[in-house]
């Protein structure tokens, strides 16, 4: 459960500058469809519709860090290579302070995943797995050691493709110790040892049996095993991620365990889950939370991510909203910006869901209204409504409207059962949200023909098709007006 003090370390974060620190590769994501067996083997054929290359491992961390506005420091491998010149261009947009090192003849990881219809149908891994060059080691433990006293958190993500070598390991954590920062690890392998004198390590279920060598089944068995690991490792704190099942926290091997219920609604993938959870924790920790808070706040990331497709991320915007639990905001999580609208739209798009758009002033909201948006949410799986903004109201309507201002306006639209998003735009057409949506299906009322409605060529040009939905009669935003007036 998210406390109220949580809401308020989340309103009220200071700024925050995190190092990251660890193994880096690229994920590639092609998406298409699948319409036929291939004629030479037994398998599926993927149309490809589109390619999304993004940075994984250690990149993902720092990627979700950025998406919650935190200021980042990366320092890790890549390769001479194409995908390591690729990796460096994502990875400069994401951080302040990148220290990628170039090392001649590593061959930068690429993890590539072919999805179609929702369902990940391959993946392909290209990767060796080596140390660094002893020059190397120490070129990264000296740029570790400078970018410390910059920072406020450091975490370790440890994926086993060589870069945290037991020196760089301990050389980091000295580091951190010494000037006082807490320094958080995602483990890999089964000797935790090595990361002897961390503040806390984030092992995920699987991964602490391996640790531990115990069961880790039940609550009573993850703690268990958790409280082994620690006294065995030296280890401070752990937050143990055990997908539908929710975490462990338990600080210090003799301490009572917190066990926290998943926040997950749907899981879609579970892709870069653990990379969310140790970014958010460094994000509280660097913020001077205590490990609860920091928790907590990660588990409700977790579950928020999980329901996204890819090594997805969440923003600060994701988190608020999902702290709101009552049913008022649960319709306030609906009105999301434009920047956030991709991210749902994608979610939604990846499960094959057929996405329908229409807009409006929806100034008094009547039966009318109802109608309309009954009827567009029965053409369509998932249904956006773009609401002008109280400007371009004005523009449009006269300088006396909007009557109800554009919060309370999106506020009454996304407590409707109908409505699944929506999004304010300023203009006075909704062409560039229609662009930015492309929906399968516009929808508009029927005092409209074909030619008439804006985006319908848009939208027929990428395959979409135009609804015009009949209208209640006898019911208009202004007549009512009128009559109130009169």
């Amino acid at each position: 459960m998210i406390a109220s003090s949580d809401r308020a370390l989340l309103e009220d974060l200071p700024p925050v500058r995190v190092l990251c620190i660890g193994d880096l590769m690229l994920d590639r994501f092609y998406y298409g469809a699948v319409e036929r067996i291939s004629q030479e083997a037994p398998i599926p054929v993927v149309r490809v519709d589109r390619e999304v290359p993004m940075p994984g491992a250690a990149g993902n961390v720092a990627a979700n860090l950025a998406a919650l506005d935190v200021a980042v420091d990366l320092i890790a491998l890549i390769g001479d290579d194409d995908a390591g010149r690729e990796l460096s261009a994502l990875v400069t947009v994401l951080t302040e302070g990148d220290s990628l090192l170039v090392e001649p003849g590593r061959r930068t990881t690429v993890k590539t995943r072919y999805i179609a219809g929702g369902q990940q149908l391959l993946r392909a891994d290209q990767e060796r797995v080596v140390p660094p060059t002893p020059e190397i080691e120490r070129r990264l433990i000296g740029r570790i050691e400078a970018a410390m006293a910059n920072c406020d958190a450091v975490i370790l993500s440890d994926y086993g493709k060589g870069v945290l070598t037991d020196a760089v390991v301990r050389a980091a954590i000295a580091a951190a110790k010494a000037l006082a920062k807490p320094i958080i690890v995602d483990p890999k392998g089964r000797d935790y040892a090595r990361y002897r004198g961390a503040s806390v390590v984030t092992p995920n279920q699987k991964e602490l049996a391996e640790a531990s060598g115990m069961a880790t089944g039940s609550d009573a068995e993850v703690h268990g095993a958790a409280e082994a690991v620690l006294w065995q490792s030296g280890i401070e704190a752990m937050v143990a991620t055990r997908g539908a099942k929710g975490m462990l926290v338990l600080s210090g091997a003799d301490a009572e365990p917190g066990l926290l219920d998943t926040q997950a609604q749907e899981v879609f993938d579970v892709s870069g889950a653990g990379d969310t959870v140790v970014a958010v924790l460094g994000l509280a920790l660097g913020a001077g939370a205590d490990l609860a808070a920091g928790a907590r706040l990660a588990n409700l990331a977790g579950g928020l991510v999980v329901a996204k497709p890819g090594t997805a991320t969440v923003s600060r915007d994701d988190l608020y909203h999902a702290m709101n639990l009552d049913a008022w905001a649960e319709g306030e999580a609906k009105i999301v910006s434009l920047e956030a609208l991709a991210s749902r739209i994608e979610g939604w798009r990846a499960r094959g869901r057929r996405i329908g758009f229409t807009n409006g002033c929806f100034d008094l909201l009547h039966p009318g209204h109802i109608q309309l948006l009954n009827q567009a949410r029965a053409a369509c799986d998932r249904l956006v409504v773009g609401l002008n903004s109280d400007a371009s109201v004005a523009r449009l309507k006269g300088a006396d409207r909007p009557v109800q201002a554009e919060g309370a306006r999106s506020s009454v639209l996304a407590a409707l059962e109908s409505v699944d998003l929506v999004v304010v735009f300023d203009e006075d057409t909704p062409l560039s949200l229609i662009e930015a949506v492309r929906p399968d299906v516009l929808i508009k009322g029927a005092d409209y023909t074909v030619d008439q409605v804006v985006g319908a060529v848009e939208v027929k040009g990428w395959g979409g098709e135009v609804v015009l939905v009949p209208l209640a009669e006898g019911h208009s935003t202004t007549g009512l007006i009128s009559r109130s007036r009169g």
